[in-house]
């Protein structure tokens, strides 16, 4: 990682921990490509304010008390309303598929809320604080489609349009003439453009003033979505209108 600030270096080092549960100074130098001695220095500076913990008798470190403080913190910050959680609930029982609460956090797009169960289970790739591939994703076209067209040019040039699968959208102009119909309907579909075999969709959830600041969205496989259209439409229309009653009242 030639020519990363101190800040990204340091971040890179914790993921790089986190991603293992455990890692050597050998392990972080050898996947981030940063010399042993700046990896070390890096190491026992976290070690000293907690963020690590030197696992001495391994020769590894893992993640510190601050570090579970922090994501505490943040996930209490993000975290969906109590009434928002329960109308996602309840959808995903409804239509019987993982149902998830997106909505903007400063400049991106995040997954606050997921509701789903052993026999209906998420998208492995979603998590919570998930914020990447809006571009692929039911609920990021919603909250894209939101966003002036300045606004989404600046937010995909900044994280770019990988190619997650064969019907992934990766041109802007391709992006902007679906969301302009996105839109109109008030309801994104997105067929295998994350992940193969899989298809997801999502609607507005909006403010008092009528500004669309969440998504609510369902993921299922592809073969189960055939002939339901419809009903997955009304149900997500009618759990994000409960949403949006209850940010109206708020």
């Amino acid at each position: 990682m030639p020519g990363q600030s101190l800040i990204s270096r340091t971040f890179a080092v914790l993921e790089s921990v986190a991603a293992s549960g455990s890692a050597t100074a050998r392990e972080v130098s050898h996947q981030l490509e940063i010399p042993l001695p700046s990896v070390y220095r890096l190491l026992n500076e976290l070690t000293a304010h907690q963020y690590l913990v030197h696992l001495k008798a391994e020769g590894r470190f893992e993640l510190g008390p601050k570090c579970f403080d922090l994501g505490l913190s943040f996930r209490q910050r993000l975290l969906a309303p109590s009434p928002i959680r329960q109308a996602t609930t309840e959808l995903h029982r409804t239509l019987q598929a993982a149902s998830y609460f997106a909505m903007y956090r400063g400049a991106d797009i995040v997954l606050t809320y997921l509701s789903d169960c052993d026999k209906h289970p998420r998208l492995r790739p979603l998590r919570f604080g998930f914020h990447e591939a809006a571009h692929a994703t039911a609920f990021g076209k919603i909250l894209l489609s939101g966003m002036t067209r300045e606004q989404r040019s600046s937010y995909l040039e900044a994280r770019g349009m990988p190619m997650l699968t064969p019907y992934t959208m990766t041109r802007q102009e391709l992006l902007h003439a679906h969301l302009e119909t996105v839109s109109t309907r008030g309801v994104a579909w997105e067929h295998e453009e994350f992940l193969p075999r899989t298809t997801c969709a999502a609607v507005p959830v909006r403010n008092g003033t009528g500004m669309c600041v969440g998504s609510l969205a369902v993921s299922m496989p592809t073969a189960k979505v055939l002939g339901r259209e419809s009903q997955i439409e009304t149900a997500l229309r009618e759990y994000a209108g409960r949403c949006s009653r209850f940010l109206r009242a708020g």
